[in-house]
């Protein structure tokens, strides 16, 4: 059976803009300014990075870790970054791990545009996976369904980050 793509809304003028627009800043350091032309799906910052929501969630609770400074490779990180990093990963594991009890993650980098990467600026996903997650309807049409608003996954992840910091 030939699989069909269906585009997630927004996505298309996203990068539409980024292909053929005027260069746009980097959405990542807009968001580590505090921009107020950007979406604010900020959940915790530390004193050198920041976990927000992914714009475009593959799962409920899919996340992005990345440094407030511009960097695009993890090579560019201090020794002093990569530990911070790497210690802020394992907060955001246990933050998921109680608020959404997943079987597993994936975790992991797309370092440059052959890889996947969007955004030049360097970022960690972290996305939650689930016991029989594949569904009839992403089965049959490649529809991917969310069962939680991005609102309400932010709300929710915001308090526990809070509740985290506090233990």
């Amino acid at each position: 059976m030939e699989r069909e793509n269906l585009f997630v809304p927004g996505k298309e003028d996203y990068i539409r803009r980024r292909h053929h627009g005027p260069p746009e800043k980097c959405i990542l350091c807009a968001i580590a300014a505090g921009d107020d032309d950007v979406v604010n799906l900020e959940l915790y910052r530390t004193d050198g990075f920041i976990v927000t929501l992914n714009l475009y969630p593959y799962n409920p609770g899919h996340v992005m870790l990345f440094p407030a400074r511009h960097v695009e490779d993890p090579r560019e990180l201090s020794a002093a970054e990569a530990t911070a990093l790497a210690r802020l990963q394992n907060a955001t594991l246990d933050v998921l791990a109680r608020e959404y009890g997943p079987a597993g993650f994936n975790v992991g980098y797309n370092l440059g545009a052959a890889a996947g990467a969007s955004i030049p600026h360097l970022h960690l996903h972290v996305v939650p996976r689930y016991r029989n997650e594949l569904g009839v309807m992403e089965i049959l049409s490649g529809v991917k369904i969310l069962i939680e608003d991005p609102a309400a996954t932010q709300e929710r992840l915001r308090r526990a980050f809070a509740r985290s910091e506090k233990e």
